[in-house]
């Protein structure tokens, strides 16, 4: 089991973790949006809850997909961190996968790409040398006898990103190509399909891919393409939350997904076994009810019927 952070690099090159590209906020009952990426570190730790009770927080909001503007609210509200926080408190038997956020809309240059990609893995050294000094207990990292993986399980990275991890992170880092398998369309055509991701890791020797899940289901041959040149397919959107759906993945091959309900997928899919399907196809008729008890014949047919639909609708 893994957390995700996604990544932004301050203004003066501090990586921190937030969800979306801007920090939207409220003075006056007059709306302020900035870019996460030109606020320095000070500027971003201000907003919201604060680690310091006696500091005055700024409001932070949220703007919907629909318009809306609400306060951003959790379940439990914690403050804004940085990288380096996380590292240090996270769970160590929890992976850390990080995805480097990028604007779609902004053509970077290399020289911007390279800063961030940099500070990250400053961060990420710094850890490291504390294992290696035993400042922190080894033990406290699991597996951290494997020097590849001790706790960043993969960077979920873009198109000029990938270009920039050479065989020296590799050796480091489990490293997958993001993408949304085709289900939204941009102007690099590159991230446009899933066959498309698939070239961008055998071309700059990435571990595989991370793709709305839609594209898959859209495209569930690319998953043997991907497995014939041994990269790892990966998941996320809305239908990793349907038990059903990561099921038929996990009979496609699917290596990994990544949901919002971790604790109420996890228990669904914990006794999974793939059945044996002959000669059956996923396309027409696949017997896994005789395999798999959880699921009557009534419900995989169900979800059969019904992927075909949900794939075809918006995000």
């Amino acid at each position: 089991m893994a957390t995700i952070g996604r990544i932004h690099v301050t203004k003066d090159g501090c990586p921190v973790i937030f969800h979306d590209d801007f920090i939207l906020t409220q003075k006056t009952e007059v709306l302020y949006e900035r870019r996460v990426t030109d606020l320095l570190l000070d500027e971003f730790l201000s907003y919201g809850v604060q680690k310091e009770p006696h500091k005055v927080s700024k409001p932070l909001l949220r703007r919907m997909e629909d318009g809306r503007v609400l306060a951003w609210s959790t379940e439990e509200d914690d403050y804004l961190c940085t990288l380096q926080e996380v590292f240090e408190h996270v769970s160590p038997h929890l992976g850390f996968n990080i995805e480097l956020k990028f604007d779609d809309n902004i053509i970077y240059p290399g020289v911007n790409l390279n800063r961030a990609l940099q500070a990250v893995l400053q961060v990420w050294i710094a850890l490291v040398h504390l294992i290696w000094y035993r400042l922190i207990p080894i033990q406290s990292f699991g597996h951290c006898s494997d020097y590849r993986h001790p706790f960043i399980k993969w960077i979920g990275v873009a198109t000029d990103v990938a270009k920039m991890v050479t065989s020296d992170y590799l050796m480091y880092y489990f490293v997958l190509f993001l993408t949304e398998g085709g289900t939204a369309k941009h102007d690099d055509r590159r991230r446009n399909s899933l066959d498309n991701a698939i070239q961008v890791c055998q071309e700059y020797d990435l571990h595989g891919v991370v793709s709305e899940v839609r594209g898959v289901l859209k495209n569930p041959s690319a998953i043997l393409k991907a497995q014939e040149s041994n990269l790892a397919i990966l998941t996320y959107g809305q239908l990793n939350n349907v038990r059903e759906a990561v099921y038929i993945q996990y009979l496609m091959g699917v290596n990994g997904v990544i949901v919002d309900l971790v604790e109420e997928i996890s228990n669904a899919v914990a006794d999974l076994s793939k059945p044996d399907l002959g000669q059956s196809t996923f396309s027409n008729s696949v017997d896994i009810c005789r395999k798999h008890e959880s699921f009557s014949q009534q419900q995989l047919g169900f979800l059969l019927r019904l992927i075909p639909e949900l794939i075809q609708q918006p995000h």
